[in-house]
């Protein structure tokens, strides 16, 4: 069976997936966010860049690469089958427009087929007559007005562009159009479409085939970004589900929601469902407000003393300590604004359900608040730092290279740390969203990932200043800089340390944050784990970060060993002058 067939599979086993393998990510874009490993972009190395592409588990598809695959996929059917390719077309959309089933089921047992998809065997023509009776005007008229499908029932053009252009209009369904004989399942194919239709409905239908083409194949997806008229090709089970369409969206193939590795995409369904649920509300309203003891209605204290009046209609006073009537207050309950009667009557246990309800509400709102701060926070970031690589892509680049004179091709090391940025702010949002979910008895994982998440967040944080602050530096200045080659040096060094801290992040949280066991003696298991993670020494006396950092995308172009020394315990990359690591001050040895 021929490969390609395959590759527009709806039906087939996870087994024949390799099948898909050979073209997946040749077309894929280089614009946008990056995928994780963050391959070098120069344009004067495209051996690497293609590796890049080839190990990319998708393809994009413009609307002409659909349509050229969906023609190539009838005139195949058509070939083999030996029928037209009105016919092999009604044939693959019913069956998902999967090659391999088609020829699979048709060899199998062709008069089924045919009885279940529509295509008579034989083609009856219009009776020879020379007036034929319409079967839906009932109007005799002249045997040339008349046509018909492959079962011979006559309708007049007339009636016929009426069936066909209703059916268009109701949408999507018009695909599957059957003879409008009420006893008839012939299948109406598109030549009777291109012949009776006006333009209009020829263009709606050839859409709605184009779409279905798309949403029938469970290999293929639309790009879910707002007016992006991209398809993906994916190839199932090859790992990462991030998608990075031309369009600059990133999204995950499995749910369709932003792209969101290392997490889950149960996680990210609950976050989501949790930011824009009503429960938060609740939380809030429990948590800083008491019930009316009249009405019920919450009430938020907006004023110093215990006095409460409830809104009308209700209109009822009451103390805010104890939810008691006002009028039972004075001297002998503590005085008008300092009610002993709540702290006696919880000391009885008379309030310990309702303060416990209150306390947890309160608390979990304070968690989830902690989290959703440093989330968006993360979101605003990331959009602030692509705007800033649209900038320096499209002016700042050209500018620094003026005033710097150098050409742009040197200064891809600025570009690979602003892409850098946009991803591992992508990756840190996510993070907190996972931390959120955290089981709070797993102390020893929660204390390794908080580790983990903060010497990520520290590496980034550097990273980005220093791309954003020192940089300026340089387009401001109005001759060479001495010291550019010091920056870049710096930069490029800043831009591995901070992958080699996302890369080891990511992996612990893709494995689960399995290094850590099961043990209680969190402090030994979380810094046995994170030496292991982030760069001890081997037994062999080497860096382990040297060897994250050539899995995952050498450091870039711009930096020269030979000048550099690598900190053992952050491994930054430090000009060879340094005395002391410029990351973490440690002195070098």
């Amino acid at each position: 069976m021929d490969s390609e067939d395959d590759m527009h599979d709806a039906n087939d086993s996870a087994d024949d997936d390799f099948y898909s393998g050979g073209e997946a990510g040749l077309a894929a874009s280089d614009d946008g966010d990056a995928d994780y490993d963050f391959a070098d972009h120069d344009s004067d190395d495209s051996g690497e860049l293609l590796s890049h592409r080839q190990q990319q588990n998708y393809s994009i598809l413009s609307e002409v690469d659909i349509n050229q695959r969906q023609e190539d996929d009838i005139n195949r059917v058509s070939t083999v089958l030996s029928i037209s390719k009105s016919e092999a077309c009604v044939l693959l959309r019913n069956y998902n427009w999967s090659v391999s089933k088609v020829h699979d089921e048709w060899f199998a047992d062709e008069e089924r087929v045919r009885k279940v998809v529509g295509l008579p065997e034989k083609h009856t023509e219009l009776p020879n007559d020379r007036e034929v009776t319409c079967g839906i005007c009932f109007e005799s008229c002249p045997r040339g007005t008349m046509n018909a499908a492959a079962c011979g029932h006559p309708f007049c053009s007339t009636c016929w562009r009426g069936y066909i252009s209703t059916a268009i209009n109701d949408g999507p369904g018009c695909l599957m159009l059957r003879c409008p004989d009420p006893s008839c399942a012939a299948a109406v194919g598109q030549d009777m479409i291109n012949a009776l239709a006006d333009d209009e409905d020829k263009e709606k239908y050839g859409r709605y085939l184009r779409r279905s083409y798309i949403e029938d194949n469970r290999k293929t997806k639309w790009c879910p970004a707002p007016g992006c008229e991209y398809a993906v090709e994916f190839v199932m089970g090859s790992g990462s589900y991030d998608v990075n369409c031309n369009c600059s969206y990133g999204f995950c193939w499995n749910c369709t929601e932003e792209a969101h590795r290392p997490v889950d995409c149960a996680t990210v369904s609950k976050w989501i469902l949790k930011n824009s649920a009503e429960s938060e509300n609740m939380n809030w309203i429990l948590a800083n407000s008491k019930p009316c003891p009249k009405c019920k209605r919450p009430i938020e204290k907006n004023q110093g003393c215990m006095h409460i009046t409830c809104t009308p209609p209700c209109k009822f006073e009451f103390c805010w300590l104890c939810l008691g009537p006002w009028s039972e207050h004075g001297e002998r309950t503590g005085g008008f604004y300092a009610c002993n009667r709540y702290e006696s009557a919880r000391q009885e246990g008379a309030y310990d359900e309702s303060e416990r309800r209150r306390e947890m509400a309160k608390n979990s709102l304070e968690r989830y608040t902690h989290y959703y701060e440093r989330w968006a926070a993360n979101q605003s970031s990331r959009q602030k730092a692509l705007g800033d690589l649209q900038s320096l892509q499209n002016e700042k680049l050209e500018k620094l290279s003026d005033i710097q004179s150098q050409p742009e091709s040197q200064l891809k090391f600025i570009i690979e740390a602003w892409l850098q940025i946009v991803e591992c702010r992508r990756v840190l949002k996510w993070t907190y969203a996972y931390g959120f979910y955290l089981p709070d008895h797993e102390h020893a994982k929660r204390q390794f990932f908080e580790y983990l998440q903060g010497e990520a967040e520290s590496g980034l944080e550097r990273l980005h200043q220093c791309a954003e602050k020192e940089l300026q530096v340089y387009l401001e200045a109005e001759s060479p800089s001495k010291d550019f080659n010091d920056f870049r040096t710096k930069l490029a060094g800043l831009t591995s340390v901070t992958r080699n801290y996302f890369e080891n992040l990511v992996r612990a949280l893709e494995t689960g944050l399995n290094d850590v066991g099961p043990s209680t003696s969190q402090g030994t298991c979380s810094k046995s784990a994170t030496s292991k993670s982030l760069g001890g020494k081997s037994k062999s006396g080497k860096n382990r970060a040297s060897n994250t950092s050539s899995k995952y995308g050498a450091p870039s172009r711009g930096v020269d060993d030979s000048n550099i020394w690598t900190c053992e315990h952050c491994t930054y990359a430090n000009p060879k002058s340094a005395r002391a690591c410029q990351a973490c001050d440690r002195q070098h040895r």
